[in-house]
């Protein structure tokens, strides 16, 4: 577990690079991720693209291997050619169900490639485990109650309530939001240019003008989400300063 601030993080990144950032949409393990892109840079050092892009039509090969076919979309998306992205883009459609993940991040990196060339400035890729949508990151929140509460159903309403006032004024989205005793889960998605602490800090005062429930202070990730019973795991493990934001 990390204490610093993920927003700090991502600015801290996107101020070193120019260019425009482009933020993966999807829900892929972080895994998986890691993997295709130590593949990736491993494949640029060693690979033709010309004979690279001759074998675009064996992605549709019932004769090719799952890892023939993995070891293809790799090679196609280092390759800065519109017929390598059409190729990716078509198998995309239908991919074979072991690579739909692996297909989804290369024809991310071949459309990066494309828009670097034809816009001439760097295109930054940012995935989470999480995914995103447009401009935003999706995470995942946990808010504890104070003392080990247990949350009635008026503090489940006021918790619906001025959550999401709260998110709007952020131009945040909430996607779920999910009661346990002692706490709420919340699955969002938020502009990459919001301060998380400011934005759930803000969350949780409001909440707090309507009895004093909740710790200012909260379990945020942005890798997965996190089951109720992962969640107690990390509470009994875990200490919980006042005004401490414990970040994932």
């Amino acid at each position: 577990m990390e204490q610093d601030n993920i927003y700090d993080k991502i600015q801290e990144i996107l101020g070193s690079l120019k260019g425009n950032y482009n933020i993966l949409e999807e829900q892929i393990d972080i895994d998986v991720q890691m993997e295709y892109f130590e593949s990736s840079k491993g494949i640029k050092k060693t690979f033709n693209k010309d004979d690279a892009l001759e074998t675009r039509n064996d992605l549709f090969s019932c004769e090719k291997t799952i890892d023939e076919k993995r070891l293809i979309l790799s090679r196609l998306a280092s390759i800065e050619n519109v017929d390598a992205y059409r190729a990716l883009e078509k198998y995309r459609e239908n991919p074979d169900p072991e690579l739909k993940d692996w297909a989804t991040l290369a024809m991310q990196e071949s459309r990066m490639l494309l828009e670097s060339s034809f816009l001439d400035e760097n295109q930054v890729f940012i995935s989470t485990g999480m995914g995103g949508k447009g401009s935003k990151l999706r995470y995942f929140v946990v808010f504890i109650t104070k003392q080990g509460k247990t949350l009635n159903e008026f503090n489940r309403k006021i918790m619906r309530s001025e959550v999401e006032y709260v998110f709007k004024n952020y131009d945040a989205e909430i996607e779920e939001l999910n009661f346990s005793d002692k706490f709420a889960t919340l699955k969002t998605i938020i502009p990459i240019t919001v301060q998380l602490n400011e934005l759930f800090e803000d969350a949780v005062s409001e909440c707090n003008q309507f009895g004093d429930f909740l710790e200012m202070n909260f379990i945020v990730t942005n890798v997965k989400e996190l089951s109720f019973q992962e969640i107690e795991q990390v509470m009994e493990t875990s200490r919980f300063p006042d005004k401490e934001e414990n970040l994932l």
